[in-house]
């Protein structure tokens, strides 16, 4: 695949994959999510790789979910809701080496649910996290949700949710959502070397940790499966595309019109 959203490479051990989208905040469309597939499944199955890095272009985003000029009413590839987010998120998980996000910037809305998603997340100081969704008619009602429950207890992700709020990288930390954060210039020094510690390990040790926690939440990608298909219906609606009209038109959405009016 000649990648045009994204950055491969590999070296000592450690392929990065970089969402290479700046000028959209690395937002993410269906090629994109098609792109990272298939670099997560080149580095996840390459016996020479022992660690994945995911990270963003540039200094102002990780990622911050789907581009909503690919979104009116619904995305433009395949899954559930036009993105392929069901193999995307699953791809993650699956392969059997550790994936570090490496966070600069906004992790927002489904950018969040990838650096969640990730085994590990370090973040230099300039991160800054939360949730979207439904500021934009939207929601991620699986490994967003239930997963983010798992992590950072059930109250904390409700708040996530339901206030949509914006958490330092330090805040971030202290609940739980991510693993460590450095000085913005020290981040990269910081995942070489936690990338350093874990090639120094059995890979199939890894490989078997990794799968154990995973199957202890497993579920959850059938709450994802389920979750996307209600959302994709919801995408029909004149509620959920005020969202999307009002994000294009930077004003406030009005959804409570739309919901009383049972549209």
């Amino acid at each position: 695949m000649n990648y045009q959203d994204i950055l491969y490479h590999e070296a000592g051990g450690v392929a990065t994959i970089t969402i290479n989208r700046p000028e959209s905040y690395n937002a993410f469309r269906a090629l994109t999510c098609e792109e990272l597939i298939h670099a997560f499944d080149r580095a996840g199955w390459n016996r020479s790789i022992g660690v994945i890095v995911l990270t963003g272009a540039g200094d102002k985003a990780f990622c911050t979910g789907g581009d909503q000029s690919a979104h009116s009413g619904s995305y433009d590839g395949r899954g559930s809701i036009g993105l392929p987010l069901e193999p995307l998120q699953g791809v993650i998980r699956s392969v059997p080496k550790p994936v570090i996000a490496k966070v600069r910037g906004y992790a927002i809305g489904g950018g969040n649910v990838l650096a969640l998603l990730c085994d590990l997340t370090i973040a230099a100081e300039s991160a800054i996290f939360g949730q979207v969704g439904p500021k934009v008619g939207s929601v991620d009602p699986g490994f967003g949700t239930a997963f983010l429950a798992r992590v950072v207890g059930e109250k904390k992700a409700r708040e996530i949710w339901y206030l949509c709020r914006r958490y330092r990288a330090d805040q971030a930390l202290d609940m739980g959502m991510i693993n460590a954060v450095v000085p913005d210039a020290q981040l990269d020094d910081e995942v070489d070397q936690w990338c350093h510690e874990i090639l120094a390990h059995s890979p199939t040790a890894l490989a078997l940790a990794k799968s154990s926690f995973n199957a202890d939440t497993q579920h959850i990608a059938g709450l994802s499966n389920l979750g996307l298909h209600a959302v994709a219906l919801f995408y029909e609606t004149d509620e959920s595309k005020e969202g999307v009209a009002a994000f294009k038109e930077k004003r406030r959405p009005n959804f409570r019109k739309q919901w009383c009016d049972g549209s």
